[in-house]
């Protein structure tokens, strides 16, 4: 069967491999959707700092479940459509001691650090799966993106009485949004690129800031009336964001970094200190999958337009490939393995 292949920073290929043979606590997934995540992009662009190469890409999956092992509980059965978890963790580290499994020192995600799903079958421990009957495989596919940015809100502790503000509306971002507005926070989206405001607004933003077209520190003074967001979301990943997150927030306020920046961040530590505010780290996703997927099972998501393109397995790499040199108007590419 094929597969798409990250073989070095730049370069894809699609190869044969082997179908899995599954154990008896396995299920074997036929794979229909699998998106092209922010991570794979920096992998491409060779900025992810924990991408191995060569490895098969893909974890945001939407798959139908094709034969189950000996040990799989009756609640799995072929032809249930699932989604799947990721990550593993060691089970022996600080974080994984602790209860957070996500922060786990040697955490291997699926094609980033072991084989990914970008190919027709997939052999994963039943424990991974989680199930809808009411979920297509593109909206199954959109669970994982969209539990990073839920954690992120969790990381926050936001609360209805919180303005957050949530700068880059990628899928990440959108997802921080969704998990914001789900928690009756009054919402600031912030991007450069109009039609993913738009797609914020449909979520529930209820302000949206285009710091092309705006000055944003007097944006943000005018919607929380001169004291900045409670809680700021970062979910681009670069110097400047880390920095805007941490003058812009409210003091006491709150900020919670999801992208990762490709160079170091220089910071004046006076603002920590005078505006006694907490920044927090928020990796991958800690029980947010139940949460995503009855959020998204209650229709009100904007699916297709989130959707950017979705393309056959030959065509991913060239997409991939586009996608890193013309990244503004992508949201989210879908790989069709059935395509």
């Amino acid at each position: 069967m094929k597969a798409l292949f990250l073989t070095e920073p730049g370069k894809t290929a699609v190869r044969q491999v082997d179908e899995p043979q599954i154990k008896p606590e396995e299920v074997l997934l036929r794979i229909g959707m699998v998106g092209f995540c922010g991570g794979d992009l920096n992998g491409f662009r060779g900025l992810f700092e924990l991408q191995e190469y060569p490895n098969i890409l893909g974890h945001e999956v939407g798959a139908t479940i094709e034969k189950v092992g000996s040990q799989v509980p009756d609640t799995f059965t072929p032809g249930m459509k699932v989604t799947l978890s990721p990550y593993l963790n060691c089970g022996e580290c600080i974080s994984c001691r602790k209860g957070r499994p996500n922060a786990c020192q040697d955490n291997k995600t699926m094609g980033v650090r072991r084989p990914g799903a970008m190919t027709k079958y997939l052999a994963v421990h039943w424990s991974k799966l989680y199930a809808s009957q009411k979920l297509s495989l593109r909206e199954l596919a959109l669970v994982e993106p969209l539990t990073v940015g839920f954690h992120a809100v969790t990381r926050g502790r936001v609360t209805a009485q919180d303005k957050v503000a949530v700068i880059g509306c990628g899928i990440v971002g959108i997802g921080a949004i969704a998990g914001s507005v789900s928690r009756g926070a009054e919402v600031i989206a912030i991007d450069i690129d109009e039609s993913k405001m738009q797609i914020a607004k449909k979520i529930g933003a209820q302000h949206t800031i285009n710091t092309s077209q705006v000055d944003l520190h007097e944006a943000l003074m005018k919607i929380t009336g001169g004291d900045g967001p409670d809680v700021f979301i970062e979910a681009v990943g670069s110097p400047a964001t880390y920095r805007t997150a941490v003058e812009e927030v409210a003091y006491t306020g709150r900020v919670i970094c999801i992208g990762y920046a490709k160079k170091p961040v220089e910071f004046n530590t006076g603002i920590f200190v005078r505006k006694e505010i907490e920044i927090l780290g928020s990796r991958n996703c800690q029980g947010e999958f139940t949460e995503v997927i009855q959020y998204l099972e209650a229709g009100k998501f904007p699916v297709e337009e989130v959707i950017s393109k979705v393309v056959s397995l030959d065509e991913a790499g060239a997409a991939l490939a586009a996608w890193a040199e013309n990244p503004g108007p992508i949201t989210k590419i879908m790989v069709e393995l059935d395509k």
